[in-house]
């Protein structure tokens, strides 16, 4: 990152006492966080001095910086080198790894840093809170890919957990629980309820019919059995945790007193009424602003080439009837989306992206090798043609490049 020295500032009011830039008063450092162009340069703007980190950790609305900027670009295809890696942390092959700014692409050293041998070994459940979770085998990794710094949780509790499955029909026995571990790993999804360093912070894994949560520093899990729910994703929305199963059924997620789903009553979005499990869709949640959306990626035919059109929808739930409904929306006024490749991968969304040189009403969609590719969201034509790469969003077995913020974003300590 490069360190900004000096900053510019234009004010008609005298400051007396100040010694140095050191001394610039914290509101108003913190007016021009948003002012700044990308999170590269904010980056660099609190790496100028320790007061001016302090304001960044301090400021009350580190939330909204985070709708202002696009997240950065991981790629863990690619290697970058570094002359001084930082200290190992307990990694045994910590590598770099290129990041791209959208908003400064520009921008050179940008990088992170990963265990290569959890990336070759363990599946990745995507960014939270500006921490990438991995998981192997019921094993639980938590790293900060751009401090090199990883948290390891008690193992899982999933020695019974496969006995739970209705596997009785499968032939071939002996296969059985090399089956389930597929199956329970392939549908692993996991998020923190808060930075890790908050307090009561949790960290919730979804595996198989069970959801587990783990108290951040504690040493054991707790366990909810979710019988037939199969939980694949889990969103903070408005101080709540919504969570969706493989029918896109919804629910609120309770931690207090103990675990306990919730089901949202809502009707089937229009798109996905006549099959709800219909291989052709993919459909995903993503928290825009004070809406939770719900994204719709239809295939017109099975038959998956160049001439297949493609359609993405976008519904928003509307919380203020009973049952809650989704509503068809036409437009996404003045807001950009960026997903990943993997359905496991968390989706950001930015505001006004014109800001820095982005799109409205746009999807960015992450992958390799190609930074990524653009998309337009209900009825907004497609600003970039790219029919080889049209069917996007499985279930990977290795890292995939993804979007994220850095966990200062989310920090509260200096």
């Amino acid at each position: 990152m490069q360190r900004h020295s000096k900053l510019c500032v234009s004010t008609s009011t005298p400051m007396s006492g100040l010694q140095d830039w050191t001394d610039l008063p914290k509101d108003l450092l913190q007016s021009i966080f948003s002012r700044l162009g990308s999170i590269h340069d904010l980056l660099a703007f609190v790496a100028t001095c320790r007061s001016w980190r302090v304001a960044l950790t301090s400021y009350s609305s580190k939330s909204t910086l985070c709708t202002l900027f696009p997240p950065l670009l991981i790629q863990p295809n690619i290697r970058v080198h570094v002359p001084r890696p930082p200290c190992n942390n307990g990694h045994r092959n910590l590598q770099a790894y290129k990041v791209i700014d959208p908003a400064k692409q520009s921008a050179i050293g940008l990088h992170c840093h990963i265990d290569e041998e959890i990336l070759q070994t363990m599946r990745c459940a995507g960014p939270s809170y500006g921490q990438l979770i991995f998981y192997n085998h019921g094993h639980c990794v938590v790293v900060d890919p751009f401090r090199g710094t990883k948290v390891s949780p008690p193992r899982l509790p999933l020695r019974d957990e496969y006995r739970k499955l209705n596997w009785s029909d499968i032939p071939f026995k002996q296969k059985i629980m090399e089956l389930q571990q597929l199956v329970t790993e392939s549908y692993c999804s996991a998020i923190l309820t808060a930075p890790l360093a908050s307090p009561n912070s949790h960290m919730l894994v979804s595996t198989g019919p069970s959801l587990f949560s783990w108290s951040v520093g504690s040493d054991t899990w707790s366990e909810l059995q979710c019988s037939d729910v199969q939980i694949i994703q889990i969103v903070e929305f408005n101080g709540q945790f919504i969570a969706m199963d493989l029918r896109q059924q919804i629910y609120t997620l309770e931690m207090a007193p103990k675990l306990r789903l919730q089901e949202i009553t809502t009707n089937c979005p229009p798109d996905l009424t006549k099959s709800c499990q219909d291989p052709s869709r993919i459909s995903w949640l993503v928290v825009c602003g004070d809406m939770l959306l719900m994204l719709v990626h239809s295939c017109t035919s099975i038959q998956y080439n160049a001439s297949v059109s493609f359609i993405r929808t976008v519904h928003y739930l509307d919380m203020s009837t009973k049952p809650a409904k989704w509503v068809d929306m036409e437009k996404l006024d003045n807001w950009a989306i960026f997903t990943g490749s993997d359905i496991r991968s968390t989706s950001f969304s930015c505001m006004n992206p014109e800001h820095w040189g982005g799109r409205s009403k746009c999807l960015y969609v992450a992958r390799s090798p190609k930074p990524w590719s653009e998309y337009g969201l209900g009825n907004e034509p497609d600003p970039s043609v790219d029919p080889t790469h049209q069917h996007f969003r499985i279930w990977c077995h290795l890292m995939q490049p993804l979007w994220v913020y850095p966990s200062m974003l989310y920090s509260d300590g200096p």
